[in-house]
């Protein structure tokens, strides 16, 4: 697979074979780590990380997957860079590529993640925006693979707000035949650019997308159930009236009633118990909600081994 020199910014920039490809390698590297095998493909290469936005696991396992494949981080704080502010984007994009191999980002604009990209001459890694989250989506296929050993046939449910969280989930489920079904408030939808370009990718791939209101039609013979925060970051203002709105989206025992039997939790983390999810809930799929945080680290190993 010659994905060498290749961004990873959106799923949609990679078809099926391609995240095949990655989960695979995936696994391969999740199991040699475990008995522990090393694999020093990036010897002497170095990622620089630059976070606008704080991060626990963006932050670890690209920071730890570099090194255990052989390679340096280095992160670069907002105060230091300031993205746009200091100097235009292009220029700072041409002058980090003069230094490491590759680059994540984390940051709000996703316009400014593809500016980089555009001037940059090494590959523009996606850690996050407000528009998608593409790495985190990565790890999830990983896990719904371990779980079940297939993609097609299953459904995924996600409950909340329509954000980067719900347009990657959309984008990534179409593209490996995963039924979705999007469950959250009415003036909540994801936004309507990212579900027509997963409804293109599902009317070849046979993937089903539904968006509804009702949380209890979302869930019903799901196979996977997933949430996220109801307030990001940036929307702290908002937090007691989403709290409010968002209250019959929660997941929780009804909730799994009208899922499938061997059905999973997902959440992305960090989980507010008590809010999107119970403590009940959350502790009952703790084990598989863990297994996604983990599968982060071998996931995006994957993304830096295939790509710098």
């Amino acid at each position: 697979m010659k994905l060498k020199g290749k961004d990873f910014l959106t799923l949609a920039d990679y078809d099926k074979e391609s995240i095949n490809y990655l989960l695979d390698l995936a696994s391969r590297l999740k199991q040699d780590n475990k008995i522990g095998n090393k694999h020093h493909i990036l010897k002497n290469k170095t990622l620089a990380m630059y976070f606008e936005k704080p991060s626990l696991r963006t932050r670890m396992s690209f920071e730890v997957g570099i090194q255990q494949l052989g390679g340096n981080a280095l992160v670069l704080r907002k105060e230091e860079i300031n993205l746009g502010v200091r100097e235009t984007i292009a220029d700072t994009a041409r002058v980090i590529s003069r230094y490491v191999d590759g680059i994540m980002i984390r940051t709000f604009a996703h316009s400014d993640v593809e500016e980089f990209a555009k001037w940059a001459d090494i590959p523009v890694i996606n850690g996050l925006t407000d528009s998608l989250h593409p790495c985190q989506v990565l790890a999830d296929l990983l896990t719904i693979k371990e779980k079940f050993g297939y993609f097609e046939d299953l459904k995924l449910a996600y409950l909340g707000d329509g954000n980067n969280m719900t347009h990657s989930l959309l984008i990534g489920c179409a593209i490996m035949g995963i039924d979705i079904a999007i469950g959250c408030p009415d003036e909540y939808e994801p936004d309507q650019k990212y579900i027509k370009k997963a409804e293109e990718i599902a009317a070849k791939s046979g993937s089903i997308i539904d968006i509804t209101h009702d949380p209890l039609e979302a869930a019903e013979m799901a196979d996977i159930v997933y949430t996220d925060v109801w307030a990001s970051m940036g929307q702290e203002g908002e937090v007691e009236e989403r709290r409010k709105i968002f209250k019959p989206y929660q997941i929780n025992s009804e909730i799994i009633q009208n899922t499938n039997e061997d059905a999973i939790v997902l959440h992305c983390l960090p989980a507010h118990r008590g809010e999107e999810i119970t403590e009940e809930v959350f502790e009952q799929y703790a084990p598989t909600i863990f297994e996604q945080a983990e599968n982060r680290l071998h996931a995006q190993k994957a993304i830096l081994a295939s790509i710098m």
